[in-house]
């Protein structure tokens, strides 16, 4: 259980390393073509495009001849061609095109290619070591393609932060009591305990709330009234990925996740955190329910109303990134910043093992 505590911080809590070997969401499905796309992520400039038959491709965004970004070139079928004296990529970074010397491709002429995958409406990337992208290692979404279960569709802000300041977020359940007044806020969620279980790639920072009304979000989807026993879940995975579980049971049913009445009413937020360096982020989103699977309008709402509870949060965690990057005297840490410490020293471990 997380108690009071109380400790000074030293330093700015910023790292400007991210763990490479690893999968991240590079963006929706949708938000890549048959174009040239340029992107900025962990500090490297990304060209994106797909090919003809659809698969993507990702390649460092600079001709290695006088480093012109690739994306300022052409697409031609499945290669690109540099703008400024057309040597041409293949998806895999080869050059195969030399127009100024003709038979005489430089041997040196290659661009790093990214390792990608596409799942679940998204585009993961491996910025790390190619040989270890293993897709088996992207997140199992239970339920993904169960037809009774509804979804929202796929959200995406761009938050000028630290990543590790939006997974701090998500591993908080207390701050929705401050910051979420019309959405995620109810009874309880100030004040009662928290519990932390932690695993070798998460942690988790969870409570049961018993008998207490719905949070405004919430309300409007169940199919039953009066008070509720209600469950935070909030889980965050190495290096970048939370999920958020929310249980509504009638009062008096709740309290075991394995023993749950036909009634109860659960909704996952699986939220992916993508960093561009080392002030800003990009944050993708979707929901996930065990109910109303059909209802297109019930999705909107729900996508509606997260929209607004992450723009709260954004205007929040950017203010807490400016503030924290140069702090006028220490910060403290409290009780509820336990999991987020704890996370932090996963993701610690993660740059150093790569470093070592």
């Amino acid at each position: 259980m997380i108690g009071a505590s109380e400790s000074e911080g030293e330093g700015t809590m910023f790292s400007g390393e991210f763990p490479r070997n690893a999968w991240y969401v590079a963006g929706r499905s949708e938000d890549f073509g048959r174009d040239l796309r340029a992107v900025r992520l962990f500090g490297d400039e990304i060209v994106f495009y797909r090919r003809g038959d659809g698969s993507p491709v990702a390649l460092e965004d600079a001709c290695p001849h006088r480093k012109l970004p690739l994306s300022k070139g052409t697409l031609k079928g499945d290669t690109v061609v540099c703008g400024y004296h057309g040597l041409t990529f293949d998806g895999a970074g080869g050059c195969v095109a030399a127009p100024t010397q003709e038979g005489a491709i430089p041997k040196r002429a290659r661009v790093h290619s990214y390792p990608l995958a596409e799942r679940y409406g998204f585009v993961w990337i491996w910025p790390g070591d190619p040989a270890k992208a293993d897709t088996g290692a992207i997140l199992e979404i239970p339920n993904y393609d169960n037809p009774t279960w509804g979804q929202t569709r796929r959200g995406a802000l761009d938050i000028a932060c630290n990543y590790l300041w939006i997974t701090d977020n998500l591993l908080d359940p207390s701050h929705v009591a401050w910051v979420h007044l019309t959405s995620f806020a109810g009874a309880g969620t100030d004040n009662v305990p928290l519990q932390i279980t932690e695993g070798a790639d998460r942690v988790i920072v969870w409570r049961w709330i018993p008998d207490r009304p719905a949070a405004p979000y919430y309300q409007q989807f169940l199919g039953f009234n009066g008070n509720c026993d209600r469950k935070q879940h909030y889980e965050c995975r190495t290096p970048s990925i939370a999920i958020n579980k929310s249980i509504y049971t009638p009062a008096g049913t709740g309290g075991d996740d394995d023993a749950l009445p036909g009634t109860a009413f659960v909704n996952f937020s699986y939220n992916f955190m993508t960093p561009v360096d080392e002030d800003h982020t990009l944050y993708f989103w979707f929901q996930h329910r065990s109910a109303l699977a059909g209802d297109e309008e019930v999705s909107e709402r729900m996508f509606a109303g997260a929209t607004m509870a992450f723009n709260e949060d954004k205007e929040v965690l950017e203010a807490v990134h400016k503030g924290m990057k140069s702090p006028a005297t220490p910060y403290l840490n409290l009780g509820l910043d336990a999991g987020a410490m704890r996370f932090r020293k996963l993701v610690e471990r993660m740059v150093e093992a790569e470093r070592g």
